[in-house]
């Protein structure tokens, strides 16, 4: 499968919007908006993350079509990485082939990231892309409903 990164076109925000309400992948996030399901809030997020010119996002195409995002986001010295791929995707290493294109296209360091202790194969893309543990804390996941753990890497 050809995984390709590139900019973010209005036709894409649909397909976000779909594979980023979808109930089983936003409580494998754990971390996601209050309402998935609120599309007006959502438009108004990528709006900002769009005109933000310290965040690096991009469509992640697998065989040409639109299989999920992935970005880079925060202040210098405390950048994240996010990404979500299509839920009938998972299992393809689609996530780890794109989160690596996107480390090559951004070479500022450091970059961490964050994922629910419970959520395996985020952890297991984050370890195949070069990210350690460093720490384990507490927050709010409004997927759940519930504090969960979550694992920080940088």
């Amino acid at each position: 499968m050809e995984i390709v990164l590139r900019e973010v076109h209005d036709s894409d925000l649909p397909v976000f919007f779909r594979q980023m309400s979808d109930p089983v992948a936003v409580r494998m996030a754990a971390f996601a908006p209050e309402d998935p399901a609120d599309r007006s809030r959502f438009d108004a997020h990528w709006a900002r993350i769009r005109a933000s010119s310290g965040v690096t996002t991009r469509t992640v195409l697998a065989d040409g079509d639109v299989a999920g995002s992935v970005a880079v986001f925060g202040e210098p010295g405390e950048r994240e990485v996010t990404y979500w791929i299509d839920r009938a995707l998972w299992g393809r290493g689609i996530a780890t082939a794109a989160l690596r294109a996107l480390l090559e296209q951004v070479p500022q360091r450091p970059l961490y990231a964050r994922a629910a202790a419970d959520n395996a194969a985020s952890r297991r893309v984050l370890a195949k892309c070069g990210f350690e543990e460093t720490a384990r804390a507490r927050g709010f996941a409004n997927a759940r409903g519930e504090e969960v753990v979550l694992v920080l890497r940088a």
